[in-house]
């Protein structure tokens, strides 16, 4: 069996799959790492049903019950790419395709009479719709701690530090201004295009254009004032050298790429505040950028004595810092990606509140998180736990969540539409038609981004979630408030959706706050409760109710079936796959973004390196990641347009910057001589690879089938660099 399975689906996911799964084989060949394939595409399920009808050498295998099989043991690793779950007409689509490449299929019967209809009908009716969901979980994230490894948890409790009804602790947040109270959001009657542009009175300045949202989309707009950010942390930091607590500063710059690092420099210029007054120009002729953090600053700076002085001077009259490592004296401000809300803030949780200060020593903590949107998760957590002492792991409940991320809901989707306003003005989001569907007014320096949740993804997760809670029989709630605008349009496709399918009692609605004590609550008693939630707070609760309950987010997985061993690393939704296609068909251009399997791969090579103990193939996937950092960082995702960079030229950057990555690390000599030519090559046939790539857009592609592609025309298509296909073999 090969060490990893790569599902071969449908529509646009497995267009991409011919042109990157040469690049996966190629760079994990080198870990000696064999990767397979098992077909769950729609007309794969159909073949492999109907054994029968079809010739000896036609017939295919069950590769669906195999790997329903397989996710069952420890030696399961399978990256799962989204497939079609057919409706009646797409099933009916897929059969007329088959029959015309000489597959001998029954016709499927709208209205069976004949035994050997009826027959046939019961057959196609288990491939139907969400017919893989059973067996391979997905779309939205389905994530929760498994029984296993809950059990052993209960067993063998860990140690949780102790709460205090005194305790200094806290978490704070601005009370307006922010991202949270400044959100407008609407939901889309119609598909549209949609651009942003900046009004002053100077001019008008586009900021992005090429936007385009399907019909039902849920739409949101916020920005965050920099002068109410900058009134915020100099107030936080005056309280907490009053209160005689560390000072923390919790943020996700690691996924909100754009707006974090920049409050994170805000957080470092507030923190030395009188240095930069002092010293602005000089340090700005040094290179410093206070969103690199503290660390950076304070390597450019070494060499001048004045301001290094000022900054010791400065740094003995703030607060204590929180440190992320008290030993080398490195801050809580060295680096923007040390300190990851999700899993910092649970840590200092289950610590009882404690932060490590500059002593090495524990203490009392001031918890800043600017923005309020999910600030009183935290904030209500402490609160709880200050009232009623620390978890017992021993005896806890646990809460499972079933989060809403396909095709990059919310906030983690708004990288390419934030701004840091260059001056002050008015910022609107301008529809096709000229409908004004977002304005805000906004200062220089401001921080504006929108985010976008499609209906499709909306709906499917409502339904993920009457499906788990159905099995669990347990308490649900979805975390929305309705004092939020974005929660406000989607507790509008929440409502109806339970009372369609009447189950509207078995679900309770509460703001993120009141969600985090009710399930406190829950699981202090021993029981169980479903946190059905947005993207962000998926993130951050499969994080800290974990940490809580396990010591460990690391065991949280999407597929309770997984629980034996396996693991499974899914890629997302393709709910727009269709439209890709025809575009791909029309024009020669796949706008198919494979973030999703570039993640999931990255995974899947560190999950086969503690399996297997195959060191190589962990510096692949730590490579995999550096890859997929340079693609977000670089803005290499695939355009909607043709003659712009699509799917085929991100997997080329992909292959460049992982090469790079392995070629440049020093863990393993072996493998960085292996990928430095390769990285070498990658690099010196840039031009000529991509020139080769955009040579082909604009006329008719040929796939010779939607359904089921013939395998040398869909690879002449998707992989049209000789120069590429040369250096990838």
């Amino acid at each position: 069996m090969p060490d990893i399975i790569y599902t071969k689906v449908d529509e646009a996911p497995e267009l991409a799959s011919a042109s990157l799964l040469p690049i996966i084989r190629k760079f994990a060949a080198a870990a000696g790492v064999s990767v397979g394939t098992k077909d769950i595409s729609l007309a794969g399920r159909i073949l492999a049903t109907f054994p029968e009808h079809l010739t000896e050498d036609q017939r295919q295998s069950d590769d669906l019950a195999e790997l329903g099989r397989l996710v069952k043991t420890a030696e399961a690793n399978v990256i799962k790419l989204p497939n079609i779950s057919a409706s009646v007409p797409q099933l009916v689509g897929a059969i007329k395709e088959l029959q015309s490449q000489g597959y001998a299929l029954p016709d499927y019967p709208d209205s069976p009479k004949s035994d050997d209809e009826k027959a046939a009908r019961a057959k196609y009716d288990a491939i139907k719709g969400s017919a893989v969901n059973p067996v391979l979980r997905e779309g939205n994230s389905d994530r929760r701690a498994a029984k296993a490894v809950k059990s052993f948890a209960q067993s063998n409790p860990h140690q949780m530090g102790d709460w205090t009804a005194d305790s200094k602790t806290h978490a704070s947040s601005m009370s307006g201004n922010d991202f949270f109270t400044n959100e407008t959001s609407a939901t889309l009657g119609t598909a549209t295009g949609a651009k942003i542009v900046l009004e002053t009175a100077s001019g008008e300045t586009l900021l992005k254009d090429g936007l385009e949202y399907p019909a039902g989309t849920v739409v949101d707009a916020t920005f965050m004032s920099v002068a109410a950010l900058k009134d915020f942390f100099a107030a936080e930091i005056a309280k907490t050298k009053d209160q005689g607590i560390l000072f923390s500063l919790h943020l996700k710059a690691t996924m909100m790429k754009v707006s974090d690092p920049i409050l994170f420099g805000h957080a470092v210029k507030a923190f030395l505040a009188p240095v930069f007054e002092k010293h602005g120009d000089a340090m700005a002729a040094l290179g410093v950028n206070p969103n690199s953090g503290l660390g950076d600053l304070l390597v450019r700076v070494k060499d001048n004595a004045a301001i290094m002085a000022d900054i010791d001077a400065c740094m003995a009259a703030r607060p204590p810092m929180y440190m992320v490592d008290s030993d080398k004296g490195i801050t809580n401000l060295h680096v923007s990606s040390d300190v990851i809300i999700d899993a910092s803030m649970p840590a200092l949780i289950r610590a009882g509140g404690k932060g490590w200060g500059p002593s090495g020593e524990e203490a009392d903590t001031n918890c800043v998180i600017p923005d309020n949107s999910y600030a009183p998760i935290y904030d209500e957590t402490i609160k709880f736990f200050k009232e009623n002492g620390k978890l017992n792991p021993a005896t806890a409940g646990t809460v499972q969540n079933i989060g809403l991320m396909a095709q990059k809901a919310e906030e983690y989707g708004s990288h390419p539409t934030t701004f840091e306003i260059a001056e002050a003005g008015t910022v609107k989001m301008i529809l096709d038609d000229g409908t004004v569907l977002h304005q805000h007014t906004v200062e220089a320096g401001d921080i504006w981004r929108s985010s976008s949740a499609r209906q499709a993804p909306i709906e499917d997760w409502v339904n993920l979630a009457i499906s788990r809670q159905k099995a669990e029989g347990c308490e649900a709630i979805f975390w929305l408030d309705e004092n939020r605008a974005h929660d406000t349009e989607l507790i509008a496709y929440v409502k109806p959706i339970l009372e369609a399918q009447g189950v509207a009692d078995k679900f309770k609605i509460m703001a993120p706050r009141e969600a985090t004590r009710a399930s406190l609550e829950t699981i202090t008693k021993g029981e169980n409760s479903i946190a059905v939630s947005g993207n962000v707070l998926r993130d951050y609760l499969t994080d800290l109710f974990p940490i809580l309950e396990l010591a460990t987010s690391a065991k949280m997985l999407s597929v309770v079936k997984l629980m034996n061993g396996g693991g499974l690393f899914e890629t997302g939704a393709g709910g727009s796959a269709p439209k890709h296609v025809q575009q791909l068909v029309e024009e020669n251009h796949l706008r198919w973004d494979s973030l999703g399997e570039f993640c999931a791969l990255g995974e899947s090579l560190v999950f086969l390196a503690d399996a297997k103990g195959n060191e190589k193939a962990r510096i692949l996937g730590q490579g995999v990641e550096t890859a997929t950092q340079g693609i977000l960082d670089h803005d290499r995702s695939p355009s909607r347009k043709v003659g712009e960079p699509d799917n085929r030229d991100s997997h080329y950057w992909f292959a460049r910057y992982w090469a790079e990555a392995v070629a440049g690390q020093d863990q393993d000599a072996e493998l960085a001589a292996h990928f430095a030519p390769i990285a070498e090559a990658l690099a010196a046939g840039e031009a000529q690879v991509l020139s080769e790539l955009a040579a082909v857009q604009g006329p008719a592609a040929e796939l010779g089938g939607y359904y089921r592609s013939d395998v040398a025309k869909t690879e002449a298509v998707m992989r049209p660099s000789e120069t590429l296909n040369a250096i990838i073999g």
